[in-house]
């Protein structure tokens, strides 16, 4: 009988389930890409049953199942931060009681009863999860890990090896003290949602001038050389569960936070830069640390913290490890890829094997399967326009669903009136590069329901504003 793990993150973000057979990821997906609910944090369901499909198995035929979160542990953390804090948070512990009293501390139960699952239901230390998640589909035989995010149970950041089968950590840093939650109060602070809007402000960061640096420095958080640190925490209010910053934050900062989908202003384009800039000198510091302890070449890197592609960048560049592999789903949807991978190589004893240099994470075998049907057979594929002037998205629907194609491409010819203009221009209407692209970008995209010249204006204000609500304009003409 072959082994067969299913690993389940779920209940505060980013749910998902994996499923490794015999050694090998063949499937996992987060929730959200089937409930449409981003960062849908319930019990992911239909990813389990995708996972199953795709492997052709059911419940009754898994060797186990395991969680990428350990509840007491967590449960103790809140209870600590509760009574360190009591009694000023009690409305944050009151709401948050009915959830872990229902499900959180029993998640085991849980699984079961949702599954229908009598067999071994097994918890993995939630950075246990990044960790495995980040080495054991790498390309490596050995490496050093790195795992940083907001917090998990109590830990927010661990480093430790991992060779083979095996993963050992090494070391931890603590909640509250933070990388992640660092992050994650500058993010709340500039207007943008935790867990969800951090890449918006890592995005914003370029716009601006790092002039908060020193400041926060001084005030907000003592880093080390090593890359510990320690945060001031008159400035937080992650601790009492209220908000992520308290009033002496907004007073050093020169006010209050900015109201979601309010202007954005220089303030917060200088607050981006510098927090970028600060984690970016803790992600090195880190980053040298590790590899002072661990003596490796390599890094694998996993938590929400690796997903800030700009820090892991300068990590690469200016680090000391020759080659640095980061799990695609650094965050807690990945958890559930290293909770299967744990359980499969550390509680089932299973070997790994490395496949010559490239990572365990092969992707669906059945999401490309359109893609793999339209280049295997090129004959089927139909030439949409041959000498046609041109024809409307309509039309060219039309067209392939009277050929049955898993696919259509639409290339189209430029239609700038520079003679010298080379090559194809695809019209995403905020691409069009002069007057003519523009209307015709307008025929093209014009349906039944809309009159070209209504396109053509939609077209021409989504060029000056490039908002959203033109955009959705466009989407049901």
């Amino acid at each position: 009988m072959p082994d067969i793990v299913l690993g389940i993150s779920c209940f505060y973000h980013d749910a998902a389930a994996a499923l490794i057979v015999d050694g090998d990821l063949v499937a996992a997906a987060q929730e959200e890409r089937f409930t449409r609910v981003k960062f849908d944090p319930r019990f992911p369901s239909r990813a389990i049953l995708y996972c199953l499909e795709q492997a052709d198995v059911a419940v009754s035929d898994l060797t186990c199942v395991a969680y990428y979160d350990q509840p007491l542990p967590t449960f103790d953390r809140l209870l600590h931060s509760f009574l360190a804090v009591a009694p000023r948070n009690v409305g944050a512990w009151l709401r948050a009681v009915p959830a872990w009293l229902s499900r959180k501390l029993f998640v085991s139960d849980v699984i079961r009863e949702r599954l229908g699952y009598q067999g071994t239901v097994l918890t993995a230390p939630h950075h246990l999860s990044h960790a495995a998640s980040a080495f054991f589909p790498s390309p490596f035989e050995e490496a050093a890990i790195l795992t940083i995010d907001g917090v998990g149970e109590w830990a927010t950041a661990t480093f430790g090896v991992g060779r083979g089968n095996r993963i050992s950590l090494q070391g931890e840093l603590r909640f509250p003290d933070s990388l992640g939650l660092l992050y994650a109060a500058f993010t709340y602070f500039c207007g943008f949602k935790v867990n969800s809007g951090e890449y918006k402000l890592m995005g914003l960061a370029p716009y601006g001038e790092p002039r908060f640096v020193d400041l926060i420095q001084r005030e907000l958080i003592d880093l080390k050389e090593d890359g510990s640190l320690r945060l001031n925490q008159k400035y937080f209010g992650y601790v009492s569960g209220t908000t992520m910053t308290t009033p002496a934050f907004a007073a050093l900062f020169g006010g209050p936070p900015r109201p979601p989908e309010s202007p954005i202003t220089r303030r917060e384009m200088d607050l981006a830069a510098s927090v970028q800039q600060v984690t970016e000198s803790a992600m090195l510091r880190m980053g040298r640390h590790v590899h002072r302890q661990t003596g490796q070449r390599n890094l694998c890197l996993a938590g929400g913290v690796a997903l800030n592609c700009v820090a892991t960048g300068r990590l690469l560049r200016e680090g000391p490890f020759e080659r640095i592999w980061i799990q695609p789903a650094a965050g807690d949807s990945g958890g559930a890829v290293g909770a299967a991978a744990a359980a499969y190589h550390g509680y089932l004893g299973r070997p790994r094997a490395v496949r010559g240099g490239e990572d365990g994470q092969r992707g669906s075998d059945t999401a490309h399967a359109p893609l793999r049907r339209v280049l295997h057979r090129p004959s089927d594929v139909p030439e949409l326009r041959v000498e046609v002037p041109e024809a409307t998205l309509a039309d060219r629907d039309r067209i392939a669903n009277k050929r049955s194609c898993d696919m259509f491409l639409s290339v189209h010819a430029n239609a700038s009136k520079n003679s010298k203009a080379e090559g194809v221009e695809i019209y995403y209407l905020n691409k069009a590069s002069d007057e003519a692209s523009s209307r015709l970008a307008a025929r093209e995209n014009e349906g039944a329901p809309k009159k070209e010249k209504e396109m053509e204006a939609i077209v021409s204000d989504l060029l000056q504003t490039a908002s959203t609500e033109e955009s959705a304009l466009v989407a049901q003409a």
